[in-house]
C-alpha cells in the first residue's frame, strides 16, 4: 500500500507570511497613528489653555479666576451663579485682582483661583464643560485621564515659585498622567525636546512642588509624569 503524505507548499507558506506580515504592519500604523493623535490632542489641551487666558482678559481686564464675587455678578449677572474662591484674601491660594492665578494647579475646591478658573472661562463662552463646580467632570482631563489644570505658580509660604523647580515664567499649564513616550513627543512639538529645561518640562507623576525636572534621557516610557509649560 502507498501512503500520499500532505503538506503546504513553499508558496503557500510564503502567502500566508506575507499577509501575516501585511496584518501586523496594519496594527503597528495603528498604534502609530492613535499615539500620534494622543499626542496632538495633549499639546492642543496646553495651547488651548493658553488661550483661554489671554482670550478672557482681553474681555474683561482680568484674569479668570482673580476677580471678585462683585465683578463676576456685574461680567455675567446673578442668575449666572458665578463663584469667586473663598476665603478671600488668603495669599497663594485666593487674592483678588493682584494679576495672578493662585492656587494649586490641581486644587480641587473653591478655596484656590485655580479651580473657580474653569466655571469663569466656560461662563464666558471661551471653553466648554460643566459650570457647577460640584459637578463630577468639572475639571477637565486629558486623553489619558489626568488632570489638566494652571497656576501662576506658589510655595508654601504663598509666595511666586513654579510647581517643577526651576521653570520660568508667569503662568504654567500642567497636565497629569501623561505616559513618557508621549512626553518626548510633546516636547519636541512644543519646546526643544529638552524635558529638564525650556519651556516644557516634566516630573514623574505624584511629584512634590519644587521637584527638579527628569532629563529627556530619564524619561520611561511606560511611566506617567506631569508635563508643565509656561505661557
Amino acid at each position: 500500500m502507498k501512503y500520499h503524505q500532505k503538506g503546504f507548499t513553499l508558496v503557500e507558506i510564503a502567502i500566508v507570511l506575507v499577509i501575516i506580515g501585511l496584518l501586523l504592519g496594519g496594527v503597528l500604523k495603528g498604534q502609530e497613528l492613535i499615539n500620534s493623535a494622543k499626542v496632538k490632542n495633549m499639546v492642543n489641551d496646553f495651547r488651548t489653555t493658553s488661550a483661554l487666558v489671554y482670550g478672557y482678559q482681553d474681555r474683561f481686564k482680568s484674569f479668570p479666576g482673580d476677580q471678585t464675587q462683585l465683578q463676576l455678578t456685574d461680567a455675567f449677572g446673578a442668575a449666572a451663579a458665578a463663584t469667586a474662591c473663598a476665603p478671600a484674601n488668603t495669599a497663594g491660594q485666593c487674592v483678588s485682582n493682584n494679576g495672578r492665578i493662585d492656587g494649586n494647579w490641581n486644587a480641587g475646591a473653591i478655596t484656590d483661583e485655580t479651580f473657580v478658573f474653569w466655571q469663569h472661562v466656560r461662563l464666558a463662552n471661551l471653553a466648554t464643560g460643566a459650570t457647577n463646580t460640584g459637578d463630577q467632570n468639572y475639571r477637565p482631563r486629558n486623553a489619558d485621564g489626568g488632570f489638566i489644570g494652571i497656576e501662576s505658580g506658589i510655595n508654601g509660604a504663598g509666595a511666586a515659585a513654579p510647581f517643577i523647580a526651576g521653570m520660568r515664567g508667569a503662568v504654567f499649564v500642567c497636565s497629569e498622567g501623561i505616559l513618557g513616550r508621549y512626553v518626548r513627543q510633546i516636547d519636541t512639538t512644543m519646546d526643544d525636546g529638552n524635558t529638564a529645561g525650556g519651556s516644557v518640562q516634566a516630573v514623574p507623576m505624584g511629584s512634590a512642588r519644587a521637584t527638579q525636572p527628569t532629563a529627556t534621557a530619564a524619561i520611561v516610557d511606560g511611566q506617567q509624569y506631569t508635563v508643565c509649560a509656561s505661557l
